[in-house]
């Protein structure tokens, strides 16, 4: 029952982007398409489970002065064995995501979760937090990609959705309309949860 709490608390009451406001680089630069959110929040959620659990194992041996840089070459060590994976298996996904992946060693989301969570509990615990956390960010990245790729581009990964006389809001799929639909949707999270702690 906790670790079913652990996995919903990720996804809805501490979702990362849409609550916690941690990884919004992504959520902005790369949700013009579905695929680029779910290959991110993929590659994302696996360093999140595999940092967890190594740092997890590790807290207690990792000297005071010396953790912050010690949670970082963990995190990098994975960043960039999920670069190299997506190199040589997914060529066209690796080239989408772009700078975008080897920057995961800064993402705060990332590096958050092992200070505030793989530091203080076990790995299995660890493992489910990073797996927690990990779905809510597919699931705020997916949701912000369908809503500029179905809206801006009049497509779902990649498939047209509409007929020719559709008109799509192509501000949606610029770097001002990211901001623009991220905005919209943590309106709509705010007042969500608004009604929901007023009832």
């Amino acid at each position: 029952m906790k670790q079913l709490k652990m996995l919903l608390d990720g996804v809805i009451k501490n979702n990362p982007t849409f609550v916690l406001l941690l990884g919004l680089t992504p959520a902005l630069a790369i949700t013009t398409r579905v695929e680029n959110a779910l290959s991110m929040g993929i590659s994302t959620t696996i360093v999140l489970i595999l940092s967890n659990v190594v740092i997890s194992l590790l807290r207690k041996v990792i000297p005071e002065k010396i953790r912050f840089i010690s949670y970082a070459i963990i995190v990098s060590g994975f960043v960039a064995l999920i670069e190299i994976l997506l190199t040589t298996f997914f060529p066209e996904i690796a080239l989408s995501l772009g700078i975008f992946v080897p920057l995961m060693v800064v993402n705060g989301l990332i590096l958050g979760r092992a200070e505030e969570f793989a530091t203080h509990n076990s790995p299995l615990h660890s493992a489910l937090d990073g797996f927690g956390i990990g779905l809510g960010f597919i699931t705020a990245l997916v949701i912000t990609a369908v809503f500029r790729e179905v809206l801006g581009a009049g497509t779902f990964m990649g498939f047209q959705l509409f007929g020719e006389n559709f008109m799509p809001a192509r501000i949606l799929t610029t770097a001002p309309g990211a901001f623009l639909a991220l905005g919209i949707l943590l309106a709509i999270v705010a007042r969500m949860k608004g009604a929901h702690k007023n009832d």
